[in-house]
């Protein structure tokens, strides 16, 4: 029995906060540029260079997932397959660069299938290492953890409840700073998160098996 989640359109609910985040980011970089550059930097000018926010569009291509539903034992167990359709969401990432080697990030995915909405709550370490920049492209990868949210919508989710799933991350990918600047810059990258299939707690959807969702990236970030 194929469960599918139809592809929807762009997320843009999710996406508003952390946009103007963004804004506000670049509004704020904008004004440091005309301030005097001769002032040594602060202690507190010292840690926020050590911040960027990246906000990027991502690709949603999960992959299909079987096994035996897990019924009661007097109800005939068939085979059930679970494969929701590719879509495209939003990560926002905030990052802290202590050193090249030492780097932590909170991540924000959100995305949106008619069937259900996704959240991305994760945190994970980050390293940029120097001795593989090429032309001037950083290259970078990291790994963590965290949690998903799978929300039903009401009309195309069939009243099915809310639940969260433990949610593991790796990914890589390249940076790079726009000519004539040092604070904005672009972002590609490839995510992949792995985690227990959900069931929305219905033992006629449960298979207790792992599925994947690989996330293509492409955005922008701001250091401070």
């Amino acid at each position: 029995m194929p469960i599918s989640f139809p592809r929807s359109a762009f997320a843009g609910s999710g996406l508003l906060l952390p946009a103007s985040l963004l804004c506000l980011l670049i509004s704020s970089a904008s004004v440091a540029v005309g301030q005097d550059q001769t002032a040594p930097p602060t202690p507190l000018m010292k840690q926020l260079s050590r911040f960027d926010l990246s906000l990027v569009a991502s690709g949603e291509l999960s992959t299909r997932v079987g096994g035996i539903e897990q019924r009661d034992a007097d109800t005939t167990h068939t085979e059930l397959s679970i494969k929701p359709t590719s879509t495209v969401g939003e990560l926002a990432t905030l990052r802290y660069i202590a050193k090249p080697y030492v780097g932590f990030e909170f991540n924000f995915g959100n995305l949106r299938f008619n069937q259900a909405g996704v959240h991305e709550i994760t945190l994970g370490y980050v390293a940029h290492p120097p001795s593989w920049k090429f032309y001037g492209i950083q290259p970078y990868l990291g790994a963590g953890g965290g949690t998903i949210r799978f929300h039903p919508t009401p009309g195309g989710g069939q009243g099915l409840p809310f639940q969260y799933r433990a949610a593991y991350y790796y990914n890589l990918g390249l940076e790079d700073y726009f000519p004539n600047t040092s604070n904005f810059g672009m972002r590609v990258g490839f995510r992949q998160l792995i985690y227990l299939a959900p069931d929305f707690l219905q033992n006629y959807l449960t298979i207790t098996r792992r599925t994947r969702t690989s996330e293509p990236v492409v955005g922008f970030f701001l250091r401070f």
